[in-house]
Parts: structure tokens; sequence; C-alpha cells
């Protein structure tokens, strides 16, 4: 079983204010898109950037997740401070990550603009931000996942495959 992260940073989903509905969403479309064995370890946090940093570093380097994504914190709010702990705990920032869902989103709610998802490398984990909305969630994962299974093959991770009905993962010919 592949080990895959999903973090929620929610003050109120994590004090059991309202249910998770983020987490929920990438559980649910990884498990439509992946046909490769994989198993998630979902962990809901508070906004707080200290406890974000502390559970990716865990998931990366302790759990040896090939693939964390992270939902909520990723806007404009003063809690809003997912993207600054990922850089924080990251080697090497993917720029491309973030670029993309953002285009993507802007096809349908111009408040994209606002969203400051982002991605990275930690190790031999990619660490990817998506907005806390579940259709937003559904929006970024289809932009950027045919590039994820590639991603992890190059940073030495676990083979990922697809389901193509859902999402053609892309790798060049041999």
């Amino acid at each position: 079983m592949i080990p895959i992260g999903v973090v929620v940073a929610s003050d109120r989903a994590s004090s059991g204010v309202y249910e998770d509905r983020g987490g929920a969403a990438i559980e649910a479309w990884l498990t439509r898109a992946l046909t490769s064995p994989w198993v998630s370890l979902k962990r809901i946090i508070p906004d707080d950037r200290v406890t974000i940093e502390k559970t990716l570093i865990n998931l990366a380097d302790v759990e040896n997740c090939a693939l964390i994504v992270t939902t909520g914190g990723t806007g404009p709010a003063p809690r809003d401070v997912t993207p600054e702990a990922t850089e924080a705990v990251c080697e090497r920032m993917m720029p491309g990550f973030g670029e993309a869902m953002r285009l993507a989103s802007l096809k349908e709610v111009p408040t994209a603009i606002l969203s400051r998802q982002t991605a990275g490398l930690r190790g031999r984990s990619l660490i990817v931000n998506l907005p806390g909305k579940p259709s937003a969630i559904d929006t970024c994962l289809a932009a950027i996942f045919p590039a994820v299974p590639y991603c992890i093959d190059l940073i030495g991770g676990p083979r990922l495959e697809t389901d193509p009905a859902v999402c053609k993962a892309f790798r060049p010919k041999a």
C-alpha cells in the first residue's frame, strides 16, 4: 500500500465545529483516479503554521508518503498559512503546480486569483496545497494530477498508476 498524506488545515474542522469535506473530497478523487493500492494517512489539524509544518515533516520523513495533499489555508485570511508552512519544510518549490491550479480555477471563478496554492519537494515526497472547497479540489486535482505520477517517479517514489478514464498520467515514451 502506498501511503498518501491528506492534511486538512482547518480550525473549525479540527475542533469539531463542522464536518471535514475537503479531506473527504481528496480521498474520493484519489479513489476514483488511482489504480495502485494506496492508503490515506489523514490528519485534521488547526490552521497553525507550526502544527502544519510538524505534520508535513512527519508524513514525509516518518510515514514515507510519496504524495502529501493539503486542503485549506491557501487564501488571504490571516490564519491561512498553509503555503508558508509548506515552503518552510520543502527543499525545492514546484511553482508550476500552483500556476496550473489557478489557471484551471479561473475558468470557473474570478476569485481564483486570491488562492495561494503551491507545491514543493521534501526528500521523496511531493507536497501539494489545494483549496478547501470540494468542487475546487476536483478542479485542481484534475488540472495537476496528470503530472503527479511522473514527478513522483523522478524523485524516487513508488510508481502511481491511474485510471485513464479519470486521469491519464503523463510519462515520456521510453
